[in-house]
């Protein structure tokens, strides 16, 4: 599959120049610019680079941990179903965590439910970090 990597660096100037304005909180759900990747690293799509993401930690104003959704049906270990956002069924892919910048972050979409947020983030943990709290 061809990657636009010059097209992705050229819109992640714009976002690094930008100045970072979302409030976000936990078990929010964002567009994200999560750009051009490398290989099976979750990318984003359309013009933007974007992708919907889930908000599992806020480390400060300008910085959270974030799970990445698909619309794809997805089952195993490493998937979580979250139910509806956007109009679309959505999966967390666990496999993909990261750390993102609160530039990134384009526009909020909705928030999870406290019970479907809290069973992601213990599934999570559990899938990531296994026998971390062994």
């Amino acid at each position: 599959m061809f990657k636009d990597f010059w097209k992705w660096h050229k819109k992640k100037e714009l976002v690094h120049e930008a100045g970072g304005t979302a409030l976000f909180h936990e078990r929010e759900v964002w567009w994200c610019t999560l750009g051009t990747n490398i290989g099976f690293e979750q990318d984003g799509s359309g013009e933007l680079f974007t992708r919907p993401v889930v908000i599992l930690t806020k480390f400060n104003l300008d910085a959270c941990l974030i799970v990445p959704l698909t619309a794809k049906p997805k089952k195993g270990k490493y998937y979580f179903e979250v139910g509806d956002v956007d109009g679309k069924k959505a999966v967390a892919v666990l496999s993909q965590l990261r750390f993102v910048d609160r530039k990134r972050l384009a526009v909020k979409i909705t928030t999870l439910d406290r019970e479907i947020f809290d069973n992601l983030t213990r599934v999570a943990v559990g899938a990531c970090f296994p026998g971390l709290f062994k």
